[in-house]
């Protein structure tokens, strides 16, 4: 789910000739209006986003409907071993998110840079530093880290359709009593969402992901709240799950871990860049607060239902309850404010390539809202013609999503270190190995649980 998370940088070094810029850099200014494009020619972002404004939008990108489903995860684990495994995901998540923004860093100093490049820029930039092997598949890995992040955010935002299409269904039928297909629900959905994702600036998205993110924690306390009446004891559950769905944890875990596309965006876009990355900064609250929830909703779930517990907490509420209501309505316009958020990645990778291939347009903004509704209409198809979404965007998602998170870091961290500096004793080398098993791991179990579960829906 949903974390997530995504995020995404946006791989748009656009060198274009003087005579090109015109148009096209107009939209591209419009879109991020930082200088997160070659092209623009300053230093800073012309609507940074302040501290506060940043960490909302981090938090809002790693915590959706993911977090709900975490008292399942625990289910798997045990109540003594999740809570442990949960903590090293997150350390090892923010570790790899910190490589990514040295390696950006490096390039960006190294090239005397005016701004911090992006997520393919940067992974192309060390593999052509790191040996043999690394230089030669440099291209490859450019373009595969551009298709994962495109096929997570438009995948993420395919599930938000049917998430909110049927938790808005189950409300108007509770409260009219009126049966109507989820299908017409779903077109309703969709003029709501053309009409967000017409914000195409994270400075002017900041109210939307503040209320977006206040939506959700509101779920989740009143969610934690109807489940912490009457609670057994502790020792009712199991400390330690079985070995063989020790793998389900980590495919619901992992999947809430992978926000990290989003960090040089959000990096990019902040009045104080430096204070994304400080011992006090945006990405390490922002995670702290991230991996907190995931525990807390962890515990409590499967404390209180034990083996019970629905893959999303949410199905476990009394329906009698007129707070589970209340659940249902705030997380459905939660989640539905997140996906202009999650549009805002495959808008700018894809922007590019559309001025490139057709332009310049002598109307670049009319031009540029046709690709963003066409990426809307894209998703919105996806939700209505695929069966069972939700398992094949999973399956996907445990491909593109690990990988960005928990491949790439270390390979770009061994391809800049190659040859230079391990740390003592190559613990860093030893560490990227180790993240490495841990994503193929993730990767494995991922497809695994979605191709079992496919196969048996």
């Amino acid at each position: 789910m949903l974390n997530s998370n995504a995020d995404t940088s946006s791989p748009l070094s656009i060198k274009q000739s003087s005579d090109n810029i015109s148009n096209s850099n107009k939209v591209l200014d419009m879109e991020l209006n930082s200088n997160s494009l070659k092209g623009i020619e300053n230093e800073y972002p012309k609507h940074p986003t302040t501290y506060l404004q940043t960490l909302t939008h981090m938090l809002k990108g790693n915590i959706a409907t993911g977090v709900f489903a975490m008292g399942d995860a625990f289910k798997n684990a045990g109540l003594i071993l999740g809570p442990i495994l949960t903590i090293f995901l997150g350390v090892v998540a923010v570790f790899n998110q910190h490589i990514l923004l040295d390696c950006a860093e490096y390039k960006r100093k190294n090239e005397n840079l005016n701004y911090v490049p992006n997520f393919d820029d940067t992974v192309y930039y060390c593999f052509e530093r790191g040996p043999f092997l690394f230089k030669k598949l440099a291209k490859h890995c450019k373009v595969t880290v551009n298709i994962c992040l495109i096929l997570a955010s438009l995948g993420f935002c395919s599930v938000y359709f049917v998430f909110v299409s049927t938790a808005v269904k189950q409300v108007f039928e509770t409260l009219t009593l009126i049966k109507l297909d989820v299908h017409l629900h779903m077109v309703l959905v969709l003029f709501v969402i053309l009409l967000f994702s017409s914000i195409r600036n994270l400075k002017f998205l900041a109210p939307v992901s503040l209320l977006a993110t206040i939506l959700i924690f509101f779920g989740i306390a009143t969610t934690l709240y109807l489940s912490m009446s009457d609670l057994p004891p502790i020792t009712s559950r199991k400390p330690i799950g079985k070995l063989v769905d020790i793998p389900l944890f980590f495919g619901t875990a992992l999947y809430c871990f992978e926000g990290i596309s989003l960090v040089l965006p959000l990096q990019r876009e902040m009045k104080n860049p430096q204070k994304f990355k400080s011992p006090l900064g945006v990405l390490n609250l922002g995670m702290i607060i991230v991996t907190v929830t995931l525990l807390t909703t962890g515990i409590v779930g499967y404390l209180k239902y034990g083996d019970n517990v629905e893959g999303s907490l949410t199905l476990n509420l009394p329906s009698d309850d007129p707070l589970s209501l209340y659940v249902k309505v705030s997380v459905a316009i939660g989640v539905l404010l997140t996906y202009p958020i999650m549009l805002y990645v495959p808008v700018i990778l894809t922007w590019p390539m559309v001025e490139r291939k057709w332009g310049p347009f002598k109307k670049p903004l009319l031009y540029h809202y046709i690709l963003r509704f066409s990426l809307v209409l894209s998703t919105f198809f996806m939700a209505e013609i695929i069966p069972n979404l939700g398992l094949f965007i999973s399956l996907c998602g445990s491909v593109t999503s690990t990988t960005l998170a928990f491949m790439i870091p270390p390979l770009i961290d061994i391809a800049v270190r190659w040859g230079n500096d391990f740390g003592f004793c190559y613990w860093r080398l030893f560490v990227d190995i180790f993240t490495l098993f841990l994503g193929c791991y993730g990767i494995c179990t991922g497809a695994y649980t979605s191709i079992v579960s496919i196969f048996s829906s």
